[in-house]
């Protein structure tokens, strides 16, 4: 059974490890998850929102029973000096529901899980209200699922728009499932061709950040692997 069980949001987030993966779909509460398992690991898609992940959480603990659960993907930066491909692992996490305050060995800085997509001056203002790095929409509900099962818990975060960037309205094409209605979001962006720039600079930003966290996770797992050889 795999040792590390990771939850993204959206596929996109993780597509180079998903390319060397073997994909099962399981039923766990008459809801189906795709599993993406290769050695050591699975890896499940369960998208945005932290409902949609700790729903996903709870899955894969359940269905693998990992010894580790990591929260992966794609973060929004509170701090000016932090870029597009900045690999992020906090030592904290709060949870924006109720201000609840989670700490974790092995990183540094604050994780703010917030309940929707923040533009700049959404994220000025959760800067100075949290004093937080970066912001997601995932960790939280990943970690109580970690923490209500007695499982060790993890971030690991890539920013994906520095804080001055501002987003295009996106929240309202995530439905009640955690699921990104693209098409929605196209159709409405092809009528507003203001839209246009900063949708282009987001995807360019988002491949930037999903390849930065490919490399990250793949140094991750060599240097394991190494570790284990110089044991044996």
């Amino acid at each position: 059974m795999p040792k590390i069980a990771i939850v993204a949001a959206l596929e996109r987030e993780v597509a180079e490890l998903l390319k060397n993966s073997r994909r099962l779909e399981r039923e766990y509460y008459g809801r189906k998850f795709a599993c993406f398992e290769r050695e050591g690991e699975v890896i499940v898609c369960g998208g945005v929102g932290v409902e949609a992940a700790r729903r996903a959480a709870e899955a894969v603990i359940a269905l693998y029973h990992p010894l580790l659960v990591w929260s992966v993907g794609f973060a929004g930066a509170l701090e000016s000096n932090m870029r597009v491909g900045d690999i992020f692992v906090p030592g904290f996490l709060i949870d924006a529901r109720d201000g609840s305050r989670m700490e974790f060995v092995g990183g540094n800085g604050t994780l703010l899980t917030f309940m929707s997509v923040a533009d700049a001056q959404q994220k000025s203002r959760l800067a100075q209200s949290y004093a937080a790095q970066a912001v997601d929409m995932e960790a939280a509900g990943v970690a109580a699922a970690a923490r209500s099962h007695g499982v060790t818990f993890r971030a690991i975060k890539v920013i994906s728009d520095e804080m001055s960037f501002e987003m295009p309205e996106m929240t309202h094409f995530v439905d009640s499932q955690g699921r990104f209605r693209t098409f929605h979001f196209v159709a409405h962006a092809a009528l507003k061709p203001w839209l246009w720039p900063g949708i282009a600079r987001l995807a360019h930003n988002s491949k930037k950040a999903a390849a930065a966290l490919q490399k990250y996770l793949s140094d991750q797992g060599e240097a394991k692997n190494i570790s284990e050889a110089k044991t044996v």
